[in-house]
């Protein structure tokens, strides 16, 4: 039962992940579409923005193999 729980906690949090890192990058597009000159800057946090979800996860993987070794 331990198992599938935490494939269910990954899973969601890959989903979770998967969402936000599409809100990221539309709303990005959206405001280079609208001021091209702030392509850089916008980008620049875009990439900041989907490394720290991406970080989100990880450390479902991590928490969910803590919880096995138990």
């Amino acid at each position: 039962m331990g198992i599938l729980a935490a494939a269910i906690a990954v899973g969601l949090a890959a989903v979770g992940a998967g969402v936000g890192n599409g809100l990221i990058v539309s709303k990005t597009i959206e405001g280079v579409a609208r001021q091209p000159e702030a392509r850089n800057t916008l980008q620049t946090i875009m990439f900041i923005g989907v490394a720290l979800v991406e970080a989100i996860p990880i450390i479902a993987v991590v928490i969910a193999f803590m919880a096995q070794g138990q």
